[in-house]
């Protein structure tokens, strides 16, 4: 019998890898007892105007960050690409960020910096809206029960309008808020399961467009935008978090079509990030901030959401999200709104604290990654270990780790709400729940790309 070595060598180092993550959270185990006293307590933290922000407003209104002897401001900010640059540069001392930012950043696609995350502040979040026009073309494609559209709607259906499109000459666009963000992967991952092509990013050729070989071109639109936007006939559809496709059905100017629970159930999608330097500068700070946090967070989930309507009351302040308290309620408490008066039941569309929705997990990282290296957004071709490497060097659950014991410790959270530390790998086993039933496997970065019929894979570079 012949073995293949160069596997078994691999199959040892992943090993070994595992068994050198479990140790390094268990030794932060035995280091939370005691959380220094904040080096800066005075902080400014920045946020998108998104419902997701939840925790860092909860943690602010009911005196967690206090509580830590932290003394936070929080300011609204214009986009993504302002709210990182002043991370970076040291204006704000942290943010709500997409989950792809702090990757994008640490890898040099776009802006290089930096960035690391040791809290996940939300899982799910996000839903695609297209245009009424857009919608009444898809729907007779669509198939009904009981006189409503049977979900989740795939792209199959959208495909013949966007052929339509082309055969016409026309240009299909539609709008997403970052080209490093959950919503651009989402929207490219429903598009191409639909046999939709979204395009590719060719960075080494200086063509950051996204919108090579495309048959749905995809743009950046702020998410407060995204109506407008769409109103103004700009855009055919959109990806974004809420209350941006609520908002939609409110004015009457567009239907959401699906959530991102149907596309990749119970997604990560928003992360707090800071600069490394920064991490390294405060550290006791880094543990209390992520302390406040995970307390908000349980608060959020807490007695299968039975606080929501006092968060979507905090929310609908104009300093933090500003949208009307019917819309904000419209998803954050259970349900979910597609075609105006269609309301249907969706518990976990916003989740901020069970499923281990904080925990930083490595295999999250690297499912970002392989859509980067998909769509063009990483250039070549990377070994398995590259994907692992780049995951512990963003993404820290070490950090998280010591300030759940801590919370722990001090009778403020209980430890079978959390993963088991002792034998935490950063890994979630495979994932069944997307919407083209592929399954991901973040240990096996590469033979997963090989899956999908469209997108770059292997030693494929353009």
């Amino acid at each position: 019998m012949k073995f293949n070595t160069s596997v078994i060598k691999a199959s040892i180092k992943t090993l070994a890898a595992s068994v050198s993550i479990a140790a390094t959270l268990f030794t932060a185990q035995t280091n939370a007892a005691d959380v220094g006293w904040p080096e800066k307590e005075e902080l400014k933290f920045g946020f998108i105007k998104l419902t997701d922000m939840a925790p860092l407003a909860i943690a602010y209104e009911k005196g967690y960050f206090e509580d830590e002897g932290l003394y936070v401001t929080l300011e609204a900010q214009a986009n993504w690409k302002v709210l990182l640059d002043r991370v970076i540069d040291g204006q704000l001392d942290g943010a709500h960020m997409l989950a792809g930012q702090p990757l994008g950043a640490t890898i040099g696609f776009g802006t290089k910096a930096d960035i690391i995350t040791a809290f996940s502040m939300d899982l799910n979040g996000n839903g695609i809206t297209v245009s009424n026009d857009i919608w009444k073309q898809m729907k007779k494609n669509i198939p009904h029960e009981n006189g409503k559209p049977v979900h989740p709607i795939k792209a199959d259906y959208l495909k013949p309008v966007v052929d339509k499109y082309r055969a016409e000459g026309k240009p299909f666009n539609m709008g997403m808020v970052f080209p490093v963000s959950t919503h651009n992967y989402e929207l490219r991952y429903w598009l191409a399961a639909g046999g939709i092509h979204p395009g590719y990013y060719a960075p080494h050729k200086g063509d950051t467009s996204g919108n090579i070989q495309a048959e749905a071109l995809l743009s950046v639109t702020p998410p407060p935008q995204m109506p407008a936007t769409l109103e103004a006939g700009t855009i055919y559809g959109y990806c974004v978090g809420e209350p941006w496709n609520q908002q939609a059905v409110f004015k009457g100017i567009g239907v959401p079509v699906i959530t991102d629970y149907e596309i990749w159930k119970d997604n990560p999608e928003k992360v707090f990030g800071v600069s490394k330097t920064w991490a390294e500068k405060y550290p006791n700070t880094h543990v209390r901030v992520v302390k406040a946090m995970i307390r908000a967070a349980m608060w959020l989930d807490a007695n299968n959401n039975a606080n929501r309507p006092e968060a979507v009351k905090i929310l609908s302040k104009s300093q933090y999200v500003g949208a009307d308290y019917d819309v904000i309620a419209n998803s954050m408490t259970g349900t979910f709104e597609y075609e105006k008066g269609d309301k249907r039941d969706v518990p976990d569309f916003n989740v901020f604290f069970r499923y281990n929705a904080t925990y930083p997990y490595y295999s999250d990282a690297v499912w970002y990654l392989t859509q980067m290296r998909r769509w063009g957004q990483i250039e070549e071709a990377k070994p398995d270990s590259w994907y692992l490497d780049i995951a512990k060097k963003v993404y820290r659950p070490d950090i998280y780790s010591i300030a759940a014991q801590a919370l722990i410790k001090e009778g403020k959270a209980d430890a079978k709400d959390f993963p088991n530390f002792k034998t935490e790998t950063g890994f979630k086993p495979p994932q069944k729940e997307f919407i083209d039933k592929v399954v991901y496997d973040g240990t096996k970065p590469n033979a997963y790309l090989e899956k999908f019929k469209i997108g770059l894979k292997g030693d494929t570079k353009l």
